[in-house]
């Protein structure tokens, strides 16, 4: 790896905007099925590059390619690994991590001697660790989660330094040594820097030290540090910096910290922080990191793009301003295919790409098969006990439509899911729907359409309404509508965002078709 570009690393938290929402009127353009896409086409782009819940991204410039994965929490097939030529225009190209390890949060994505390694802390409410995966091949095949046995850390960030030795920078100021060839620990856990402190009259969750991630530029190692909590209060995240002509210190923190955080509610991106640097394909700089769009804690926290410059004193500054305005794109890079589509006929799988399912026991997987459909064989009673298989949504605004079939002893249906405990829908069985709201059975009236219906759920910028219909053509509005602004990690906890989901409960096998996804205006 070259002395002057070392890789880059992950980031986690998004930009401000000077004008309240509702002045903001942000106009991105549509691609996929009207799902909003950064590239505005004329040489600029609108944040989020990646919307919806990808947060703490990781980022790899790998020559002229990069690579980016983000937290997948308890979605699995998790740690989907994207791609892009020009930072703007992201594609998910696989599913790193197929084994369950617990929630997993911010990772570390590198590449060292020819060989991918991901750095990945996960927990359990009872066990929790740092891992690694290793591949060859970006795309795969990943190996299987190595423990590092490191339970009392998160958010590793991985350097080499002058020594020529690997280490992995840990939460709240903390470095660990690796093997040479990554997968173990070579010595105890050491605190190596403390971290530069806000004022005390800020409004912030917590100190919090977490992401640190290493850049070497020059003769300087560069530790990019977030602190003061990941959501709460939406003035609270932000990124600070400190510099090292060693890698074993001592740190000298920047004059000028935070260099990125959110200093009012009025702004469009909230709790920005947790950032990484980035080489644009020209040699320019640039920050990748998460923010919750103003209003929307609900969509998790969305992956933002920052330009930097590197100061005559030795620093570097933010450029983008509030974000919440077209910027220039990188310089030199080649654009290629942005987001996936998430209408699916089921007639080959996109688990891990598209779909996962939340908080799964080990043998998830083997619930699920294809056959111009998905069959999803039922479990537990409700989606408190069935885990559903769920999916990112990008959009404020959106319709879901499905033909669900049922199992003659068991429901099925659509959801918006947070967690066990929170999530709204419609379901059904052979004689009644089955309403969910707050995490909880609402109501049993009567089903008149059988075994078989085409369901449309639609979330309007938290309003959620549902239609059913026997054939597809003739619609019914369900008499139940939702409002879910309420369903995000500030009311919850568990740094999740609220996402469609299909379940199937009871026993035997529940059958789903033609699945059709529309961003609306």
């Amino acid at each position: 790896m070259s002395k002057l570009t070392r890789r880059t690393a992950f980031g986690a938290l998004g930009a401000a905007a000077a004008l309240p929402a509702a002045a903001a009127a942000p106009t991105w353009r549509r691609g996929v099925e009207g799902q909003r896409t950064a590239d505005l086409g004329d040489g600029t782009f609108l944040n989020p590059i990646v919307a919806g819940d990808r947060p703490d991204p990781t980022i790899l410039k790998d020559g002229s390619d990069y690579y980016m994965t983000f937290s997948s929490f308890e979605a699995y097939p998790g740690v989907v690994i994207w791609h892009s030529r020009d930072l703007v225009n992201w594609a998910p190209i696989t599913a790193a991590l197929k084994t369950p390890i617990g929630s997993v949060w911010a990772c570390e994505l590198i590449r060292h001697n020819g060989r991918y390694y991901i750095y990945i802390p996960a927990r359990y409410p009872d066990r929790r660790s740092i891992y690694v995966i290793w591949a060859d091949d970006i795309r795969g095949p990943w190996s299987e989660p190595i423990d590092l046995k490191l339970p009392a850390h998160i958010d590793p960030g991985h350097a080499v330094g002058e020594d020529g030795k690997r280490y992995l920078f840990l939460s709240g100021g903390d470095r660990v040594r690796l093997t040479d060839d990554g997968l173990s620990t070579d010595g105890p856990v050491e605190h190596v820097y403390d971290p530069w402190r806000y004022p005390a009259d800020w409004d912030v969750e917590g100190f919090a030290p977490e992401g640190p991630k290493i850049t070497r530029r020059g003769d300087w190692f560069y530790q990019i540090t977030a602190v003061g909590g990941t959501a709460g209060p939406p003035t609270g995240h932000m990124v600070i910096v400190a510099r090292s002509r060693s890698i074993h210190g001592p740190w000298e923190n920047c004059p000028h910290n935070p260099v990125v955080r959110t200093v009012s509610r009025d702004e469009k991106w909230w709790s920005r922080g947790h950032a990484t640097l980035v080489e644009g394909p020209a040699g320019d700089w640039w920050m990748v990191y998460h923010g919750y769009e103003n209003g929307f804690w609900t969509l998790g926290r969305q992956c933002l793009l920052d330009p930097i410059e590197w100061t005559t004193d030795g620093w570097f500054r933010a450029k983008g301003g509030d974000l919440s305005k077209p910027l220039r794109k990188p310089r030199g890079g080649k654009p290629g295919p942005h987001g996936l589509a998430f209408s699916d006929d089921f007639t080959v799988s996109k688990l891990g790409v598209q779909w996962g399912f939340a908080d799964p026991a080990p043998d998830e997987l083997a619930r699920v098969r294809f056959d111009n459909a998905l069959v999803l064989t039922a479990r537990g009673t409700a989606p408190k006990d069935s885990p559903p298989l769920t999916f990112i949504a990008p959009d404020q605004a959106y319709e879901v439509e499905v033909d669900i079939e049922i199992p003659a002893d068991g429901s099925a249906g659509i959801l918006l899911f947070y967690d066990k405990q929170l999530y709204c829908g419609l379901s059904f069985n052979q004689t009644a729907f089955v309403t969910h709201q707050y995490g909880i059975e609402r109501g049993r009236p009567a089903n008149p359409n059988g075994r078989r219906m085409r369901i449309r759920m639609k979330n309007d910028r938290h309003i959620v309404t549902f239609h059913t219909s026997p054939d597809g053509r003739t619609w019914t509005k369900f008499d139940r509508q939702m409002e879910v602004s309420g369903y995000h990690h500030n009311v919850r906890g568990g740094f999740m965002a609220l996402r469609p989901a299909l379940f199937a409960a009871g026993r035997g096998e529940a059958r789903f078709r033609r699945l059709i996804y529309r961003a609306l205006p």
